[in-house]
């Protein structure tokens, strides 16, 4: 029988969920247009950035993620980690050429160091973002929910992404992201908003019962990695493998999706025309994640999976305004209902009181392999890439179809478990 959630938890399912996303979003998709505009970073930069990144998200949610399991608490590391997040973002008000330049003095090239202080405040950020949603946020998901609800619940979860997409493209519409004092106001707003949610946060958020972990801190960090425990729980690291494939294939081509859009198909009004397509696909989003409560993981992932693919394959043939909607709408689609079905797969194979401590693991394959491994595939990719001269006389690199072949390739790799899973009978 399907257990009832209640609407405290849909509230802050809901906003904390959305607001968590803009602000990855922000991070994933446009501190890459930041550094890109603002510093001229190369595509190494930017790979380099999303592997740091990665590297500190997973570190993080090992560490946060035992000890929140060690403490028993997980309101605290939510709301005090959002707080927290949101003064970090108010911090890259300050990353500005002019700042820097003054700061440092003529000999330094602002340009240079300014590509540094982007990949170090992004680390501190995303410290206390993984902190936040990554160990706290996920671990409170999965125990306030049961397998009768997950699948509806994760539904909500991951279309969170797409939803921050359009708030976040909506609110950049009104930014000229060729100027500092565009991206200055965009971090004070976010930040603001940010640290305003993890206050509203101890007001709204219902603290679910997890006693404290007797176990050791230590024991708790390593948890995850132990041969025992991958023996006991064999079917969640299998999918986590397969989690991994996926991400990596996302990954080769997300840290380049904005500058492909507005350089290389040189659509300025980008954001009109995804803008149904987001809207679409979270809607699309939301309904998958039911899917798979009824139909389970086989049924649900092999057409999400397949549709993701038909994305990638319109989006590498085609650059006219129509096929490319039509291409990113099937993609965006696929990709978040994709997260969905791996999301609720993973949460019910998640063993009871041990979430906090597993979701290092979660993250090792959502976040820290595929981080590094995709963008520096995407780098490979791109080695060739056409290079443009800005007006300051300075380059920079344009992002063509083959990331789009090359996310491709790598999906395909999914498809034989998830084809041999079809086999049984289970769920999961």
């Amino acid at each position: 029988m399907k257990a009832k959630l209640g609407g405290r938890f849909w509230l802050s399912l809901t906003i904390f969920s959305l607001m968590g996303q803009i602000a990855w979003v922000v991070e994933n998709m446009y501190f890459n247009v930041f550094i890109y505009k603002m510093f001229s970073a190369t595509a190494a930069d930017i790979s380099n950035m999303v592997a740091a990144s990665a590297v500190t998200a997973t570190v993080t949610t090992i560490f946060m993620g035992a000890l929140s399991d060690k403490i028993g608490k997980r309101k605290l590391f939510i709301c005090g980690g959002y707080i927290l997040w949101g003064i970090s973002i108010l911090s890259f008000i300050f990353l500005r050429e002019d700042l820097i330049s003054k700061t440092l003095g003529l000999t330094v090239s602002a340009m240079t160091v300014g590509v540094s202080l982007t990949i170090i405040l992004d680390c501190v950020m995303t410290f206390f973002g993984s902190t936040a949603n990554d160990a706290a946020f996920n671990a409170w998901l999965t125990d306030s929910t049961d397998s009768s609800n997950r699948g509806a619940a994760e539904g909500i979860n991951a279309m969170m992404p797409l939803v921050s997409i359009l708030v976040v493209f909506g609110g950049f519409m009104f930014f000229d992201l060729e100027k500092a004092s565009s991206w200055s106001l965009i971090f004070a707003i976010i930040g603001g908003v940010v640290t305003a949610v993890g206050i509203l946060g101890f007001f709204i958020i219902k603290e679910p019962d997890v006693k404290p972990v007797k176990d050791s801190y230590i024991g708790g960090i390593i948890y995850g990695f132990r041969p025992k425990t991958i023996k006991e729980n064999l079917k969640l690291y299998i999918y986590l493998a397969c989690f991994i494939i996926f991400n990596i294939s996302i990954q080769i081509f997300m840290p380049y999706l904005i500058i492909y859009y507005e350089v290389t198909l040189k659509m300025s009004n980008y954001v009109l025309i995804m803008a149904p397509a987001i809207i679409i696909a979270s809607v699309v989003t939301a309904v998958w994640g039911k899917v798979y409560d009824k139909k389970g993981f086989s049924f649900s992932a092999a057409i999400s999976i397949t549709v993701l693919l038909l994305g990638y394959i319109l989006l590498y043939f085609t650059k006219a305004t129509l096929p490319v909607f039509v291409g990113s709408l099937l993609m965006m689609s696929g990709y978040l209902s994709s997260m969905a079905v791996f999301g609720a797969a993973i949460r019910d194979n998640t063993p009871a009181g041990k979430a906090g401590r597993l979701q290092g693991i979660r993250i090792f394959s959502q976040v820290l392999i595929p981080g590094v491994v995709g963008p520096m595939i995407g780098k490979k990719v791109l080695e060739n890439a056409e290079v443009i001269i800005n007006n300051d006389g300075t380059t920079s690199f344009v992002p063509d179809k083959n990331i789009f072949l090359a996310a491709a390739v790598a999906v395909i790799f999914t498809l034989p478990f998830i084809i041999r899973s079809f086999s049984s009978k289970n769920k999961t």
